[in-house]
């Protein structure tokens, strides 16, 4: 009986379709289809009506011709409304130093675009109102222009060109992030999706995460992870993912069944978490969470990490609150996170012998200090 309530529960709180405004839009579509249909029959019954009587009937030309600048108007006005109301819902400040070079290389390309595209729909529909068919005007035939040829083959692959060229230093500069060539991460952190949830892991007190093996994943031990190398004993498990500000983060991604995608939005940050394929992300962040509620005005705000790629059923409740603090607060909740080697599981796994008993409680008493 109690499966039988809490499976009810559990399907009553899934995101469901609202088919009655499915229903709705579709009707509405159907219906407008089909009065145009019938505005154009009516039209064509008078066109031909006229035709029989001798008169000239509807212009069809002209008609086209002044179609083609209400749609000018109506698109141009569309554009200008995107850009003035739904402007407003694009990505919010970013949170991270690379986040503000891909908000700045987003903004060029979106601004040489938009020019474009005004200056082109303009001269497209000017043109073909200007230009309509009249039996007083016959129309130039021009073969072929090397000089016209030139200038929009050569225009559009030098902007093209700069684009490219712009964003390939940015990426670049993004992913190629290897703490050889790059700057060492400051902290590195396991993030491991699977089906629909998200576990992170922190290095103890000697700041090195220990190794993982798929072959010991069991009930205990979630992570797979390989407690006969010694950074193992002291790494922290932790629900929350807190971050220190201005210091480099290593993201170190692994899925356990599913492709997911570990995405942080205020800090430009999204890299998919492939089974059996490890990959890794790194960044800076630079406003602290508590700045953050300042800037937006809302004390509750939260950093939330999200899975964008839609991995099952319950795809909707992979998310983490990601909080960003000073230095000093880092250091207090560090202190009180809890190892993933518990007393229980280190009997199960046979760890608890002389050699192994006496580095472990040394890295505990570490980490208590």
């Amino acid at each position: 009986m109690a499966q039988t309530e809490t499976a009810s529960a559990t399907t009553a709180d899934k995101p469901g379709v609202d088919w009655l405004s499915v229903g709705y839009y579709v009707l509405l579509f159907v219906l407008l289809a089909i009065a145009i249909a019938v505005v154009g029959k009516i039209l064509k019954v008078y066109d031909l009506s006229q035709q029989i009587q001798g008169k000239k009937g509807i212009q069809w030309n002209n008609v086209m011709g002044i179609i083609c600048l209400i749609f000018l108007v109506a698109g141009l006005g569309g554009a200008y409304w995107d850009i003035t109301v739904q402007g407003s819902m694009t990505l919010p400040e970013a949170a991270s130093k690379h986040g503000v070079k891909i908000d700045a290389m987003f903004l060029t390309t979106t601004i040489i675009t938009l020019i474009v595209f005004v200056i082109t729909q303009i001269l497209l529909f000017t043109f073909l109102f200007r230009y309509r068919h009249s039996a007083k005007r016959r129309a130039y035939f021009l073969p072929h222009n090397n000089t016209i040829e030139k200038i929009w083959t050569i225009v559009p692959a030098i902007v093209l060109t700069v684009l490219v060229i712009f964003g390939f230093f940015t990426w670049q500069e993004v992913e190629n992030s290897s703490d050889v060539k790059g700057q060492p991460a400051s902290l590195n952190i396991d993030i491991t999706g699977h089906q629909f949830a998200w576990e992170i892991r922190y290095p103890g007190t000697d700041g090195i995460l220990g190794k993982k093996n798929f072959r010991l994943i069991v009930g205990s031990n979630k992570l797979g992870i390989d407690y006969k190398d010694k950074h193992s004993f002291d790494d922290l498990q932790a629900d929350t993912l807190v971050l220190p500000v201005n210091k480099t983060i290593r993201l170190n991604i692994f899925s356990q069944d599913v492709i997911h995608s570990v995405y942080l939005p205020h800090f430009r940050v999204q890299q998919n978490a492939v089974p059996g394929l490890p990959t890794f992300f790194k960044f800076t962040p630079t406003i602290t969470t508590a700045e953050m509620r300042r800037k937006v005005d809302d004390p509750k705000f939260e950093y939330l990490l999200y899975c964008n790629k839609i991995c099952g059923g319950s795809h909707y409740n992979m998310q983490k609150v990601v909080r960003v603090v000073t230095e000093g607060e880092y250091r207090q909740w560090i202190a009180k996170q809890k190892p993933y080697l518990t007393y229980p599981l280190m009997k199960e796994l046979k760890l608890a012998q002389a050699g192994q008993n006496k580095s472990i409680s040394q890295n505990r008493l570490a980490l208590n200090n």
